[in-house]
């Protein structure tokens, strides 16, 4: 029995996949093995219909009933065959000694099918000129004819011909063609332009065009009450490969089996989930959840191990049984969760990425970025090395006055990577960027390297050396002013002094051309002056400086005030003498 199961199961993914032929030998071969079982004879019915093999599936459809004349789907299986082959009565028949035994949706919908497809046809073929065509011999009593034998040897007629065989409803079209009328008279066993035309005349009977339609000639439309009804599709039963009582009742044990392992999991009692997930998979292995329901179950146990076995499984028969995508997804996705816990990220990342090839959510992409940015920061932590950093800085200054200032940056750039708590490298880089005119990634590192150190006073001179570059004399005032704050030791005032005196000098120079109106004017466009100069309080405190000199200084002795009225200063809006 074990093995005719093996078969049906086979043939019903033959099946699923249109691989008619196999599911028919496969099923074949199961009924060798069980020739009393119906849903055998029933799914190799529906395997022949899949091949249109209309007498053959109602041979089978017709010994199921009898190994079972029970069973409503063996009249479904007889309906739908007879109505591949255009049977419709007998379909029509089939169909209600089925529901006579059972009032099920499908028998409804195959029989409503069939009477659509007898109304279309008999809509289709006026004058029944259609079925003329479809007579099997016909083309024995063509060539029984003396007036007709001889068409049949031009094959342009005969292809004709057989197109009509094929599709009788062409009948009115072809028409046009003077010697189908012959045919006819032939084949309806009359002489039909005897009636209507002496013999040998030329003329035709009403409504048959002695030309052929040309190509450019569009056909005549049918007035919107006359309109043709589409044609009747051939049956296509909705089917689906039968369960025997017996599938059908491990089918229902299991999924009893998940519900009990799913109202655990909810309890987080995972031992009793990882028992009922397990017992359901082992009852019914068609439904690839129950194996990823288990796989969650361990995961939830902490034993990953467990967890990605059992979910590779479930992938595998996933694939196997042709499962929802969706539900591979799902297995992929817990694969790479459980390596993510395990601390083996490019596993985790890989099978994040698997899953989402099978089905995009939201989920699996955020833990996918949250596992990139993991590695990244670990890989990142992995190569500092201190001392590799300080060979690379070396090496950069090296370069630096070898004049190679690009080779320069690129042995900076590696030793902020090996240490990126040192801000030499980033002071360093800077130097190297300004040699290189790219003054706005020199700013960046002297920002960085100020970030990392406050209190790196040579980052401080760097930037103002940027800054007075970019012929911002403001800013590189006020961050020359910022060396000499944190140069405590003064240990760097010489070039601190040296640096100041460069852009006094540059901003003499710029403002002894200016009016007063045009060192506002240039001075506003800083966003922190125009700040400064729209706040209430300091517009009060402007206004009493300039009748109470004096009052300046008071207001002075704020850190805050100073350093805004510092800003002034440097802008040139507050002169000094």
């Amino acid at each position: 029995m074990s093995d005719v199961n093996a078969l049906k199961d086979q043939g019903n993914k033959a099946f699923a996949a249109k691989d008619y032929d196999k599911a028919i030998d496969l099923f074949s071969q199961a009924i060798a093995l069980d020739p009393k079982n119906h849903v055998l004879w029933s799914n190799r019915s529906a395997a022949k219909a899949g091949k249109k093999l209309w007498e053959d599936a109602l041979a089978d459809a017709e010994e199921c009933i009898r190994v079972n004349p029970s069973w409503s789907k063996g009249f479904a299986r007889k309906g739908a065959a007879l109505h591949g082959a255009r049977r419709y009565d007998e379909a029509i028949a089939a169909y209600e000694e089925g529901l006579k035994l059972e009032d099920s949706p499908a028998l409804r919908k195959g029989l409503q099918e069939v009477q659509d497809a007898k109304a279309h046809s008999n809509a289709d073929e006026p004058l029944g000129l259609g079925k003329m065509f479809s007579d099997p011999n016909m083309f024995a009593k063509l060539a029984g004819n003396p007036r007709t034998a001889k068409y049949l040897a031009d094959p342009s007629f005969m292809q004709k011909l057989q197109l009509l065989q094929q599709n009788p409803r062409m009948a009115d079209s072809a028409l046009q063609d003077p010697r189908m009328i012959e045919v006819l008279g032939v084949l309806m066993g009359v002489d039909i332009q005897a009636g209507t035309r002496p013999e040998g005349s030329d003329e035709l009977p009403e409504g048959v065009s002695k030309e052929p339609p040309s190509a450019s000639s569009p056909p005549p439309q049918a007035s919107s009450s006359s309109k043709p009804s589409q044609p009747a599709p051939p049956a296509q039963e909705d089917v689906e490969m039968e369960e025997d009582d017996e599938e059908a009742q491990a089918k229902k044990k299991a999924l009893s089996y998940k519900d009990a392992g799913a109202a655990a999991y909810k309890k987080r009692d995972f031992s009793e989930a990882v028992k009922n997930f397990d017992l359901a998979w082992e009852t019914w292995p068609k439904d690839i959840s129950f194996l990823s329901n288990l796989g969650a179950a361990y995961f939830e146990q902490g034993d990953f191990d467990k967890a990605i076995e059992t979910c590779e499984k479930a992938v595998e028969e996933g694939r196997s049984l042709r499962a929802d995508y969706k539900l591979i997804a799902k297995a992929l996705g817990r694969i790479g969760s459980a390596y993510q816990k395990k601390g083996d990220l490019p596993n985790a990342i890989k099978y994040f990425q698997k899953s989402l090839t099978e089905h995009r959510t939201p989920d699996i992409l955020n833990k996918l970025h949250e596992t990139e940015k993991q590695k990244a920061e670990l890989e990142r932590k992995a190569y500092i090395d201190p001392e590799k950093s300080a060979i690379a800085r070396e090496e950069g200054n090296a370069k630096f006055k070898a004049g190679d200032f690009a080779g320069a940056v690129k042995d900076y750039t590696e030793s902020i990577k090996r240490d990126p708590a040192d801000p030499r490298g980033y002071n360093n880089r800077a130097a190297a960027y300004m040699k290189l005119a790219a003054l706005p990634e020199a700013l960046k590192d002297v920002n960085e390297a100020i970030k990392v150190d406050p209190n790196f006073v040579k980052a401080y001179i760097r930037k103002s050396n940027v800054l007075h570059g970019m012929r911002d004399y403001t800013k590189a005032l006020e961050a020359i002013q910022e060396a000499t704050e944190h140069d405590t030791k003064h240990e760097h005032s010489k070039e601190i002094a040296q640096q100041e005196a460069k852009i006094q000098q540059a901003i003499w120079s710029q403002r002894s051309t200016e009016t007063t109106e045009e060192t506002l004017e240039r001075a506003m466009r800083d966003p922190e002056v125009a700040n400064i100069m729209s706040d209430p309080v300091m517009q009060q405190i402007l206004q009493q400086a300039q009748s109470d000199p004096k009052a300046l200084a008071d207001h002075m002795q704020n850190p805050v005030v100073r350093q805004k009225i510092q800003k002034l200063v440097n802008a040139g809006i507050i002169r000094t003498r």
